[in-house]
């Protein structure tokens, strides 16, 4: 058995085979597995996307005076769409003393909350002059 096996329920034969792969697994009362049914996370066509996106940015844009490396960049969108899609920022005081920003993880989002991220980031770049380099094509929705 592999530590995770995703099914992607889109037919029944899919189903079948998830039901199938639930009925061969071993139970245990004192080391019980989890399974776990959510909606499709992004793609990685989408992750892809961003973080070419994000690397143009970080070549022809400077924040707050200064170049900022893609994972910078990262946490300034994110944070950015938050408020922007109505959410609220939360800051904390970190283990040693600083100030943080409690923010969405990228990998924890679903297609949908992604895919407006993508947009936000198209739409502030287009802003800011940014030039994207398009070699990823259809990212998906």
């Amino acid at each position: 058995m592999t530590d995770k096996q995703p099914f992607f329920l889109r037919n029944e034969q899919v189903r079948s085979n998830c039901i199938e792969f639930i009925r061969d697994l071993p139970t245990d009362e004192k080391k019980p597995l989890v399974v776990k049914v959510q909606p499709m996370t992004r793609t990685q066509a989408q992750n892809a996307k961003l973080h070419a996106m994000l690397g143009d940015i970080s070549k022809q844009c400077e924040f707050q005076g200064k170049k900022r490396d893609i994972d910078t960049w990262k946490m300034i969108m994110v944070s950015a769409h938050r408020i922007a899609t109505g959410g609220k920022a939360e800051m904390a005081i970190g283990l040693e003393g600083e100030v943080i920003n409690l923010r969405e993880s990228t990998a924890q989002m679903g297609v949908k909350r992604l895919a407006s991220l993508i947009e936000y980031v198209t739409a502030w770049g287009v802003q800011n002059g940014v030039k994207f380099n398009d070699r990823w094509g259809f990212w998906g929705r």
